[in-house]
């Protein structure tokens, strides 16, 4: 029974928190971020008090439930490790000595460069940001390409349930961490069950030292069990000791395996520990049968996906085609990156972002992607603003809403509406306006603050001219600007953002006292 428990749990989380990462509907309600919130370290980053006291005594009470049901890595390391069971029927776990020095460098190694400002490590090797940049750098694009196919098929019939939407690689180097992680963890959970969890993970780590005092925990009934060995081989955390009857309990990461696979009952999850009768101490002999190490015959194959490079390629092509003869562009490089509204500074972002990428996910305009050295290293694949594909919506407010860590702070409509993530930049020798005298006026009407005006320049024709002071860096003016292959006009970044003032023109209200005309 408390296995099924265990199981219904965990993939009830696991889905729910999967489909709120691939859902780009919004079907599901945003209450559903709360998976997010849960999770230990975006809970002690965003300084979280009643997560972290939840999650600390629920340890102490019940042991590594949260690996067990809430991380999401755990659910699917243990999904892999079941598929395993499947391809090798007679597999048997066996218990294996606790890395207890891998484990403890492993945590102090990121604890230590957390505190010098290197976020990086703890990023990379949380299990939520781990999981989460699976799930929107693999998972999505392939759920977004099951969403096209239905799309193609429904329009012949002319059922328009489903819609297009477009398929990017955001980062090539996020897009190779999350696939180098889901094979690695992937591996090891197919060979031997919880092995990320009790070696690397500093998650499991310093959970596992809570567990170790636990009141509820998996123990013996001595006067029960024969020591067949069974529950040993069940147990994916590989901590069953079934020749001596220990267990460790900083390993067990209470899947209740053992108590299923005991045919007499000598497994008990209990308060207490139970009494021991005189001479029970004294332990029957017994053989062990000869276990052969059970070897992967059907080597696995893994499929590298191939990278879209057509967007390089492109590049080069409108690079060639444009004449010699015409007047020369300048390419504009960003100096420093656009960070997402809400992110009170760089600084800020570093020493709280995990590189989860919900906001990658959760983005409508998908204006929002990782960063590689533009942070500097602490900063790899923290998210940033670029513009070539939509422009931050002015009155959306989401990233800072589903962020987990209180990396992105959440606004308001309003105070978004001041707020200065960037500045804009013209370089007036790459408008087209300019060097092709031709009519334009794109960057202007599509900005919302007015940073962006049209002056009279020769004749008939306005050419752009800029306020930088009121400019909130939304993107919208250098992602309509035609002009190719440098755009004309683009947002420069601030290290700290701002808060603008932005003077509206009063309008006179007209009463009209009789018809119109």
């Amino acid at each position: 029974m408390l296995k099924k428990i265990r199981i219904t749990l965990s993939l009830i989380l696991f889905t729910l928190l999967t489909l709120y990462f691939l859902d780009f509907r919004e079907i599901l309600p945003a209450q559903l971020s709360f998976l997010a919130e849960i999770q230990l370290i975006p809970a002690l980053l965003a300084l979280n008090i009643v997560i972290l006291v939840s999650l600390a005594g629920l340890t102490l009470l019940f042991g590594r439930v949260y690996c067990s049901s809430i991380c999401p890595m755990g659910v699917y390391q243990d999904i892999v490790a079941w598929f395993s069971k499947r391809f090798h029927r007679k597999k048997k776990y066996r218990y294996s000595e606790a890395k207890s020095i891998l484990r403890w460098s492993v945590l102090a190694g990121t604890v230590i460069s957390f505190i010098f400002g290197f976020t990086f490590l703890l990023g990379l090797l949380d299990p939520y940001g781990a999981y989460g940049r699976i799930a929107t750098h693999l998972f999505r694009p392939a759920y977004l390409a099951g969403n096209n196919l239905l799309e193609a098929i429904f329009t012949t019939f002319n059922n328009f349930t489903f819609y297009k939407v477009s398929i990017y690689t955001l980062s090539l180097f996020s897009v190779i961490t999350a696939l180098l992680t889901l094979l690695v963890i992937g591996y090891l959970a197919w060979r031997n069950g919880r092995t990320w969890c009790n070696t690397i993970c500093p998650v499991g780590t310093t959970l596992g030292l809570l567990s170790k005092y636990s009141l509820f925990r998996i123990r013996f009934v001595d006067e029960k069990c024969n020591m067949c060995g069974l529950c040993a081989m069940k147990c994916k955390a590989s901590c069953i000791d079934s020749k001596s009857k220990q267990i460790d309990h900083s390993r067990c990461v209470t899947c209740f395996n053992c108590i299923e696979s005991c045919n007499r009952n000598a497994m008990k999850y209990t308060l207490k520990r139970p009494s021991r009768k005189k001479g029970a101490d004294v332990a029957p002999a017994y053989t062990y049968l000869n276990e052969k190490k059970p070897v992967d015959a059907s080597k696995r194959r893994f499929l590298s996906a191939s990278l879209i490079t057509g967007l390089a390629a492109g590049k080069l092509i409108a690079q060639e085609i444009i004449s010699d003869e015409l007047l020369p562009r300048k390419e504009f490089k960003r100096q420093l990156p656009v960070a997402p509204p809400g992110t009170p500074s760089f600084d800020h972002l570093r020493e709280k972002c995990i590189s989860c990428h919900l906001c990658v996910s959760k983005c409508p305009s998908h204006v929002i992607k990782p960063a590689f050295l533009e942070y500097g290293l602490g900063g790899m694949m923290q998210p940033k603003l670029y513009f070539d594909h939509g422009f931050c919506n002015y009155d959306c407010t989401i990233c800072g809403e589903v962020c987990p860590t209180g990396a992105i702070l959440p606004l308001t409509k309003e105070v978004k509406n001041h707020t200065q993530m960037g500045q804009v930049q013209l370089i007036i020798e790459n408008c087209i306006v300019y060097y092709d005298e031709t009519s334009c006026g794109a960057c202007s009407e599509h900005c919302p603050t007015q940073a962006v005006r049209m002056v009279p320049y020769k004749g008939h024709l306005t050419i752009p001219e800029i306020e930088p002071k009121i400019c909130v860096g939304c993107g919208g003016c250098e992602y309509v600007c035609p002009a190719i292959p440098y755009k004309a006009i683009y947002v420069e970044g601030l290290s700290t953002q701002n808060t603008i003032e932005i003077e509206h023109d009063e309008v006179e209200d007209i009463v009209i006292d009789d018809f119109g005309f």
